[in-house]
């Protein structure tokens, strides 16, 4: 059953029957490394949203001319990150057999694994887009293989080499980008430069689109838990973003790793909430 919250996201408003896009949020940061928080981005970023416009001068969409529902934060257990990848795994699975395409507001980055397990179950042949200031790939984090530091590791236990491909990386351990570069995953550093070249490869694919906000620069969005100097403006990120879903068959996504506690300014969530917006019209075909 969908949760519907007293404020969802502007322009998000459809039933469930009629809606074509479906969001819903995974406030859960029960493994993060550095500095908790992302558990209230999602209901930040909905607030925030009453800021912004339905309509993109970007794309010359309108969210009122689309049909989204916001159905909700899941609620999650505490201390029992499995049981959490499993009520994502199964809000998600809902959702796309309604032939839906699902969105989940984050949260932490682990919460993609559970929308990715759903996603590779209904599509044999999944692909996955990853625009993060960090590899993800260690195959654990002090003892523990379930963490925001290792979700796209687990990512590749389910699609295996060639089918990950990563962009805007400035940070991780040695031995991550030693295991990318034996050709687990295609990983580009610091920018999108080859995101065409990727996109080309994927082709119809089905892809799940992946989008950690600490992508962006700091002196852009300081509100996450573990930012990275050296990151892409905004502008870029918008493109990249408009590329990737006009360009490639995106049946799943995710935007995650907003903590608004980090921002009292309130920019990073109205940011977030503009990448939203963003991300949801691109995918209007």
């Amino acid at each position: 059953m969908l949760s519907k919250n007293n404020v969802q996201f502007i322009g998000c408003e459809a039933n469930f029957e009629e809606a074509t896009h479906v969001l819903f949020g995974a406030p859960f940061d029960g493994t993060t490394s550095y500095r908790p928080g992302t558990r209230f981005g999602p209901a930040a970023v909905r607030m925030e949203s009453f800021g912004l416009e339905t309509y993109s001068p970007y794309q010359q969409k309108d969210l009122v001319d689309a049909s989204i529902l916001d159905s909700g934060d899941l609620e999650f257990p505490f201390g029992n990150t499995k049981k959490v990848l499993e009520q994502i795994e199964e809000r998600t699975t809902h959702i796309l057999r309604a032939g839906k395409v699902p969105m989940m507001i984050g949260g932490e980055h682990l919460v993609t694994l559970g929308a990715v397990r759903a996603a590779h179950h209904q599509y044999e042949n999944l692909h996955i887009i990853h625009f993060d200031a960090h590899t993800d790939l260690r195959d654990d984090y002090l003892g523990e293989r379930l963490s925001h530091a290792t979700v796209l590791r687990r990512c590749h236990d389910l699609v295996g080499d060639g089918k990950i491909f990563q962009f805007g990386i400035r940070s991780g351990d040695r031995p991550e980008f030693d295991w990318a570069n034996e050709g687990h995953t295609t990983l580009q550093k610091f920018n999108f430069e080859q995101l065409q070249e990727a996109l080309h490869t994927i082709g119809d694919a089905p892809v799940y689109f992946t989008i950690d906000l600490d992508v962006l620069d700091p002196s852009e969005f300081p509100g996450t838990g573990t930012p990275e100097a050296g990151g892409v403006r905004f502008t870029e990120l918008l493109h990249a973003m408009i590329n990737v879903c006009t360009s490639v068959n995106v049946v799943a996504c995710d935007v995650n790793e907003l903590a608004p506690i980090y921002d009292p300014t309130g920019r990073s969530t109205a940011l977030a909430g503009k990448v939203i917006r963003e991300f949801l019209l691109a995918l209007q075909k």
